[in-house]
This record gives C-alpha cells, structure tokens and sequence, in this order.
C-alpha cells in the first residue's frame, strides 16, 4: 500500500510539472558570427594604448604590446524567452566569444567560456499597461535613431526599468534604476565606512506626434570613493578629469561623488522622404567635489537623409562637443560619459561609446562584425562631421554602404601636455582617440552584405584612416614619429535565427 502510494505521488508530481512546462511557452532567438579579421596599425601605431592596473592609479603605458594583425572570431548568442502568458516573461541571454585557438576555441583542453549576458524578468502590471523590466537587461540612454546608440551610456546592466504610457499612442513615462558597481558586495574590506557602489536613476518622457519625435530626459548618478573604477567597471576614463590624479590632494574629496545628465532627443518626419535628427545633452560629473575633480561639458549632434530613392538613402551628419581648456585647476570641460568595459569593438582597453554615424570606421559601434571592427575615436571632446551613401542597392540580396567622416580636436594641447608630464602615457588621454585641437583624422569604409538565405548573410566590412601630424610635444616622439595610417578589412558570415 505504501508503494502504491509512492507511485501515485510521483505521477502526479509528474503530471503537475508537465502542465506547469505545458503552461510556459519558450521562444529561442539569436545569431551567430564567424569572421576573419585584417586590422592594421590600431590606434595608428600597432600598439596598444594605455591601462589602469590598479585602483591607486597606476598605469601600463601605451606602446608595451604589439598588435596581431589577423585573427579569426567566432561569437555565439543565444536569447530564450521563458513567456507565462501575454504579460509575464523572463529572458535567459547566453554569449560565447572568442578568437579561434583561444579560450573556448582551444583545439586540446579549450577552457569553456559561457557568459550569461542577459537575465530579466519582464511582466506588466495587472489590469494597465504600465511594463516593468527587473535584472541584467540592456539599458540605454536616449538617442535620436540614426545614430548607433548614446554616447552617454549604452550597455546590459543590472536595473529597474518601467514604462508607463501617460498619453496614449502620445506620451509616455520611463522611470530606471541602475546599478553599475557593487564593489564590495555585502562586507566592505575594513570597517571604515566608504561607498563602494555607483547607481543611476533616469526619468524620461518619450514624445510622439504626426511627423515628430523627442525624448526628454534626465540621469542623476552616485558614486562611491571605494568604487573600481579603474580596474572593475572601466568607467574611469569617461568620467573623470585628468586633475583627480595630476593635481594635489589627489583622489576623491568625497565619499559620495555626484552626478548629473539632461538632455534630449528630437527627430523631424514631417517632411518624409526627407528625415532629420538631432540630440542636445549636457552632464558634469563630481558635481560636489574639488575643482579640479569636476567634468562638465556639452554634446550636439544633428543628421539628415533622403528615403526616397529605392537604390541608396543619401545621409549627412555632423556633431560638437566641448573640449579641454588649457587649464586643468578647473577640471575637465568635456561631457562625461561611460565607457562599458565588455567592448563591442574598439581597440582602446578604456572601453567603448556605442555611438557611430553611418557605420564610421573611426567611431565604435554599428557594425556587425564587431571586435576588430574601429578606430575607437571618441566624440567626446572633438567635432566634425561626414556623409554616407547608404542602403545601395543595385543588385538583388546586396547591400552596400559607403562613408565618409572627418574628425577634428576641440582639446587645449595644454591641458593634454599637462595629464602625460605628470602621469605618463595615461587612459584619461589616448592618441588617436582623443585629439588636440590642432589634429584631426578622416576615416573611409565601404561596407557590403549579400543575403545567401533569408537568415544567412555573407559580410565584407573595409575601412581606413589618415591622421594628421599628432603633436610630438604632447604624446612624445616614439608615438607620434610612429603614427600611419590604420585600415582593416573583415569577412565572414552572420546567421539568425
């Protein structure tokens, strides 16, 4: 009798969990990348740029390693919805990525390398429409849609997100929590009392009407002194100013270290097929803190394009940002940002912005054979502008795209010449990255994919850069003497399902 009443437990412990299995429905989506890639003088030298290696400060100097010109990558992601019904979700993203005969593509003992980059929950509340998101999800800050993404931050990061319509089809509400550092998790080192954490609460109102789109918004963030910065998150070099290590006292006045965002998008459709785009944002970092340790500055953006051609989509774009005063007393002028230290392609070890016009060489972000793939230029501190013919479509399955962009240095040579005396070869300025204001680069890159099947895409991505002369009394004659010009040339495939 017992057994029999072990069997019929188990069968209808069974039973209840085929319904509940039955009752969750999964959806599996994601892509896969396999692409060799030729890159020649990154960061316009072949060696590498600058790193933190330590929270004091301490710095591998640019020109230590030598590039390896050709390298093939292999990236998997896998994406599965785990959807309860129409309103309750979670998603499971999954990622492996690395060069063949490295890593996960050893031929003997391959270390496995799977990476959860994806975890949420997703549900809307009962009996409205107001969404909230929960867990490691993609965050981003808003950005008129023809460029790439911010250039404040965009990145999967653990947060809060919810989405409240307040007009309908008119005017919405996102309010968003976000947690980029926890560097101590639950028990500081010692038992003094130091912040360790760095969080972000944003408000935005997306705006919609006939013809028209804007998004204002604004970021308030909070850091703490015992964050890492440097080593952990890969923030630093976007946020701070050179004066916090250059300059006496050096470090952090604070424990909590303050800062600020707003801005907003807009985006003009009432003229279809003519479009036309454009952001205004301003930030400061260290809003309560030394002089020297503050970063304040503006960013501007505006593009334009012509839709009504079925064979290319004619683009024009150009941006300004405010650069480095020749003093370093009064802090930083350019606008803080984040760098996301996971790189979606950049050859600078500070990290990445996702922003990019017309799939540029010289910007990170946009294309799709992705490591490899840039100049890493950053806006940030610089401006200019370019032009692209894109969607070119002369050929069945082919399209094509082909850019043109020039970048020019809005920094006081002054205050560079100054972080690179006192600190050295340093990630805060990187040559070839952030330029003075008597430098600049022109980028080319002529962009092709052909559809072999609905999912399969065979890619070719080129590209080329030229600088000017950089300043040998800035970044010092062994990198300067050693400056040519950079090109690349990628080709594989990409696979979506």
């Amino acid at each position: 009798m017992k057994r029999l009443l072990c069997i019929i437990a188990a069968a209808l412990m069974l039973t209840a969990a085929v319904r509940a299995q039955a009752a969750t429905e999964v959806r599996m989506t994601g892509d896969a990348l396999v692409y060799g890639n030729f890159f020649a003088n990154r960061n316009f030298t072949g060696w590498n740029t600058a790193k933190w290696t330590n929270e004091a400060g301490n710095i591998r100097p640019a020109g230590s390693q030598t590039e390896d010109r050709f390298e093939i990558w292999e990236r998997f992601r896998l994406r599965s919805d785990f959807i309860a019904n129409e309103a309750v979700k979670f998603r499971l993203g999954i990622l492996v990525e690395d060069v063949w005969g490295h890593g996960t593509f050893t031929a003997a003992n391959p270390t496995v390398a799977v990476e959860v980059y994806q975890a949420y929950l997703q549900f809307k509340w009962p009996g409205c429409d107001v969404q909230i998101s929960a867990g490691l999800q993609p965050a981003s800050i808003p950005q008129s849609s023809f460029f790439a993404g911010s250039v404040v931050f965009d990145e999967n990061v653990s947060s809060l997100i919810i989405t409240a319509p307040l007009i309908q089809d008119h005017l919405s509400m996102v309010l968003a929590y976000v947690r980029t550092i926890a560097s101590d998790r639950t028990y500081a080192p010692t038992t003094t009392s130091i912040y360790s954490n760095e969080e972000g609460y944003m408000l935005a109102l997306p705006f919609t009407m006939d013809g028209f789109k804007a998004t204002p918004w604004a970021l308030f963030g909070v850091g703490g002194k015992g964050g890492h910065y440097l080593t952990e998150a890969g923030w630093a070099e976007g946020l701070i100013s050179s004066g916090l290590f250059s300059m006496a006292p050096v470090g952090w006045k604070n424990n909590f270290i303050t800062a600020m965002w707003a801005g907003t998008t807009l985006e003009v459709l009432a003229l279809d097929p003519f479009k036309f785009y454009a952001d205004v944002i301003w930030g400061q970092h260290g809003m309560n803190e030394y002089a020297k340790n503050v970063r304040n500055g503006w960013f501007i953006d505006a593009a334009a394009e012509y839709t009504g051609w079925d064979v290319l989509t004619p683009q024009a774009f150009g941006f300004w940002s405010t650069g480095e005063d020749s003093s370093t007393r009064n802090g930083s002028e350019r606008m803080p940002n984040f760098f996301p230290g996971s790189g979606r392609g950049g050859q600078h070890d500070g990290g990445t912005i996702s922003w990019n016009a017309g799939n540029s060489f010289l910007f990170d972000g946009g294309q799709e054979l992705v490591k490899g793939s840039n100049m890493g230029i950053s806006p940030v501190g610089n401006w200019g502008f370019g032009a692209s013919l894109n969607n070119i479509s002369f050929i069945e399955k082919l399209t094509q795209r082909f850019t043109f962009a020039y970048v020019h240095g809005n920094n006081s040579a002054k205050a560079i010449r100054y972080a690179n005396f006192v600190l050295g070869s340093n990630p805060i300025f990187q040559m070839g990255r952030d330029l003075t204001d008597k430098e600049w680069v022109i980028g080319l890159n002529f962009d092709s994919k052909y559809m072999l099947y609905e999912n399969l895409a065979l890619i070719l991505e080129t590209g080329w850069a030229h600088p000017s002369q950089f300043q040998k009394n800035v970044w010092g004659r062994r990198l300067a003497n050693k400056a040519e010009d950079a090109w690349k040339v990628s080709f594989g495939f990409k696979y979506t399902f």
